[in-house]
């Protein structure tokens, strides 16, 4: 049997399939493939192994059917998968959680916040570019996260994972909103379950952690910005469309919201959606950027590999992909 990965991944999971007596190509080049190359690359293959940077529609799915018997993406996130077309043509996709990716995106969330809170990228450049002549009561002024309300919107693993952090070592408080109340969670964390706008309202700290869905595409926008303290910080290290951009720029520039930390973008790779405007994420010094890197460590990489290759083995020999997408 053959399998197709669209680019060279870290860890055990390509070992995995061989050993297992599977043919394994793996694209040699070390960027996005077109939806053709896909195409003409992963003909005549039994399973695919994509990655969230490939646009896996129904055409794909038709030019590699009957033949392909599982999708298995290399991401928690499957936005770019058509699922439904998937589900009509009764082919399994899959997708690759777990807790090292979840611990991993939590730490880096967390990251965010602390650097955003202390300046730390502001002060480190203040640094390097020779401006520091000594010290000054007001240079560079934070804030203290301690004691401080963190909102989460969405509150999956990676939500929870982010709560213990803040609760557990900053003694901050956390409100959050979810499509469903979890009081198991409230209880341990102290945690408090709110509308989405109230707890814009109340939070020193948003942080998402949706899926994007038609539903939550710019799940934070203009009204939402004009909701939140001009003291608060926003962090995406979800998906870039679930915040409107433009909005962004001008609640920044309007110093609505004091800064935000991104590790995703709404028109990714590109940074700016619009660069006619004159508002620049890059140029703003209270807007930290991360190129996509959240899950970016060697053990969340490796299980991801382990996870999708899991998926496969499972399906081309005769059972269903523990992670399945429903």
């Amino acid at each position: 049997m053959k399998i197709y990965i669209t680019r060279e991944i870290p860890g055990e999971g390509i070992k995995m399939l061989k050993d297992r007596g599977y043919k394994v190509e793996v694209n040699p080049e070390d960027r996005v493939l077109t939806k053709e190359e896909i195409i003409n690359n992963a003909k005549g293959c039994d399973a695919l192994l994509c990655l969230l940077t490939d646009t896996i529609d129904a055409a794909v799915m038709d030019a590699l059917l009957p033949k392909v018997k599982i999708i298995a993406n290399y991401a928690v996130g499957f936005n770019n998968i058509d699922i439904k077309a998937a589900a009509e043509r009764k082919l399994p996709v899959s997708n690759a959680p777990g807790p090292e990716i979840t611990e991993s995106v939590a730490e880096q969330t967390f990251l965010l916040m602390l650097a955003l809170a202390h300046r730390l990228v502001e002060s480190d450049r203040f640094t390097r570019d020779g401006k520091y002549t000594g010290w000054g009561p007001s240079l560079l002024l934070g804030t203290d996260m301690h004691d401080k309300i963190l909102g989460i919107i969405g509150l999956g693993a990676i939500g929870k994972a982010l709560a213990q952090r803040a609760v557990k070592g900053f003694r901050m408080k956390v409100v959050y909103n979810d499509m469903k109340r979890d009081e198991a969670f409230e209880s341990e964390y102290g945690a408090e379950f709110v509308s989405k706008e109230d707890l814009l309202k109340r939070s020193d700290f948003v942080s998402l952690h949706v899926p994007l869905l038609p539903t939550t595409k710019h799940l934070i926008s203009t009204n939402e910005f004009n909701l939140m303290k001009p003291t608060a910080f926003l962090i995406n290290t979800a998906r870039g469309p679930i915040v409107d951009e433009k909005a962004l720029l001008i609640a920044l520039s309007e110093k609505k919201i004091a800064g935000a930390g991104l590790d995703v973008y709404e028109c990714e790779p590109a940074i700016d959606c619009d660069l006619t405007d004159n508002l620049e994420l890059r140029a703003m010094d209270n807007v930290i950027l991360t190129p996509h890197t959240a899950s970016a460590t060697i053990e969340a990489r490796g299980a991801m590999g382990v996870v999708a290759a899991k998926n496969i083995i499972a399906v081309l020999e005769g059972g269903e992909a523990p992670n399945a997408i429903k």
